[in-house]
């Protein structure tokens, strides 16, 4: 399982997303998101999908690698679409005893389950195709605003930077100890579940010790260093809007209008 995570991970290939500025990248994700929730029928769903498929062929990420970062949420999915199929009230599609289950349970369960893997690929679209660096700046130009307010715009880009950072060294050093304790001799597979989670204690526990080693080694790296913020501080590459990003802001635009006259006059 820890082997199918790949959110935070960047996927270095050529692509048109690839060189987009991270500020466009950042502002399309969160439009995104939030189209997600703007339209309630089915044909909302396929303006949804064609625009998604859209951006993943223009990214060049492979499908098969996008469909392994949806493993790790397969339970939270399946999770929902049980709950949405077998306990939304409606006009009776099957019953069997205690169970039953409406057309209304089964278009929801759809819809949920259809939008929590779009939330998933789309979110994790943005890290694909975008270095670490590149989003901490892009994060911190769009946030500078608030730095008038007295918020402190850089330390808060530089915790999400770090934080991405680490998810593939933690998830590299997991799978570590876990072929550790295998060789000697350690089931994670067979078991009930309370034995399951018992065999995680020996998985946890020195992941959480590295994890705090690897904190405070990077902490007085960046002492050493003379980091004290980004007060200051230059950009050896600074960001600059081309002619390619402010149309991208326009296919945005356009995609959630075609959206939004899609739902309203298609009735289904």
């Amino acid at each position: 399982m820890l082997r199918d995570i790949t959110i935070g991970q960047y996927y270095p290939v050529e692509s048109k997303i690839h060189t987009l500025d991270p500020r466009v990248k950042i502002v399309a994700v969160f439009i995104y998101l939030i189209s997600l929730f703007l339209f309630r029928g089915f044909a909302g769903y396929l303006v949804v999908t064609v625009f998604i498929v859209a951006a993943v062929v223009m990214s060049r990420v492979p499908f098969s690698f996008m469909m392994k970062g949806l493993k790790p949420v397969l339970f939270l999915i399946c999770f929902t679409a049980f709950f949405n199929v077998f306990f939304t009230p409606g006009e009776i599609f099957f019953e069997w005893k205690f169970i039953s289950i409406s057309w209304q349970g089964l278009r929801k369960g759809a819809f949920m389950v259809l939008r929590l893997m779009y939330l998933v690929v789309g979110s994790s679209l943005l890290t694909y195709t975008t270095t670490p660096n590149k989003l901490t700046d892009g994060i911190e130009s769009l946030l500078k605003p608030l730095g008038r307010l007295g918020v402190p715009v850089h330390d808060l880009a530089m915790m999400m930077s770090l934080a991405l950072r680490f998810i593939p060294i933690l998830l590299e050093e997991a799978n570590r100890i876990i072929r550790a304790q295998s060789a000697r001799g350690a089931d994670f597979e067979e078991g009930t579940l309370f034995q399951r989670l018992r065999a995680m204690v020996s998985i946890l526990v020195p992941l959480l010790v590295s994890s705090t080693r690897r904190a405070y080694d990077l902490a007085l790296a960046m002492e050493a260093r003379c980091y004290r913020g980004g007060e200051g501080r230059t950009k050896m590459k600074p960001l600059a809007y081309r002619r390619r990003d402010v149309m991208t802001y326009a296919l945005c635009v356009l995609y959630v209008a075609v959206l939004l006259t899609v739902d309203h006059f298609v009735p289904f």
